[in-house]
């Protein structure tokens, strides 16, 4: 199964009640379901793919509401064949929608009523509820961090940007095949999503494989860098000691004062040395502390009098 089913299936088992029940069906009212009118009158056709979501509409309905609650399961026609869950919901349908602030005078409403996400508590389930009803987000194994909720409209995207800012979740919204989409991309801010929502199990598996994966990363990143450094010194090394053959095959190495005389017998003893371990080698020998940078001046000045050698032969 993938990780957002897990996830879904987590928060589905949560068991809020009262103003944080009807936050969450909320969500999963507006976001799952029809309006269906018959000379019966009127009904809320839920349809979702999830079973843990199907469930959890039938809960929270029952626990709430008097409602005549017919269920039924079909399968899609398409490639993957999945099936749909439906939940035909009878009775004072108008009068949930009304307590759900989904419908008011003006009719049915693009997004619930402030009253509905008022507290803190209600706006996590609420956003519980939008994520169980269109939500996904990718698997922590993946280093494309993505986390995002299909909104109902752009009046819809614009509440559900507003309360992830409640929780210093920052997110956007973007246009994909007509439908408007919410999301989330870095990773700390899902994790704070995951814990928002209430999926603490599923949190623990998202921390732990980033952190596992980000520390074997920063590792081998760690590990190019060391071999990349012992490259650059070696190349270094062998351009010090083809400047020494320059100056010896030009008799010029008995021209050099004191100081250049030590590093060309140091560079010579120390073939494959950084300039690190030549100065702790330097200071070992002779007891004088010369820095990294002090050597490597001496080898540009050998350089530079192997350069001039060059020219005049």
């Amino acid at each position: 199964m993938s990780f957002t089913f897990d996830v879904k299936q987590e928060i589905s088992l949560n068991t809020p009640e009262n103003d944080e029940a009807r936050a969450e069906l909320s969500a999963l009212i507006q976001m799952t379901s029809s309006l269906s009118i018959s000379s019966r009158g009127m009904a809320l056709v839920c349809t979702t793919e999830n079973a843990a979501v199907s469930r959890a509409i039938y809960r929270l309905c029952r626990q709430m509401y008097q409602v005549e609650i017919t269920p039924s399961v079909k399968r899609r026609m398409n490639l993957k064949k999945n099936l749909i869950y439906i939940l035909r919901l009878e009775g004072n349908v108008r009068g949930i929608l009304e307590d759900l602030g989904l419908y008011s005078s003006r009719g049915l409403l693009d997004r619930p009523l402030q009253r509905i996400v008022a507290k803190d508590g209600c706006a996590r389930m609420y956003l519980a509820g939008a994520f169980m009803a269109d939500g996904s987000v990718n698997s922590p194994q993946t280093t494309n961090y993505h986390m995002e909720i299909k909104a109902s409209n752009d009046a819809h995207a614009e509440f559900l940007i507003d309360l992830l800012d409640r929780f210093h979740i920052g997110a956007k919204k973007t246009e994909r095949r007509g439908h408007v989409i919410v999301y989330v991309k870095a990773a700390e801010k899902i994790a704070d999503f995951l814990r928002c929502i209430g999926a603490s199990e599923c949190l623990l598996q998202f921390e732990d494989t980033r952190i596992s994966r980000d520390f074997t990363s920063n590792m081998t990143r760690l590990n190019n860098v060391d071999v990349a450094n012992v490259v650059k010194s070696m190349e270094a090394a062998a351009r010090q000691l083809q400047d020494i053959q320059i100056l010896e095959e030009n008799d010029m190495i008995r021209t050099l004062d004191e100081k250049l005389l030590d590093v060309v017998e140091l560079r010579k003893a120390n073939p494959e040395g950084s300039l690190n371990e030549l100065a702790a080698e330097y200071r070992s020998k002779t007891g004088i502390v010369v820095s990294k940078s002090g050597l490597k001046h001496r080898f540009v000045k050998l350089h530079e009098l192997a350069e001039k050698a060059g020219e005049k032969a």
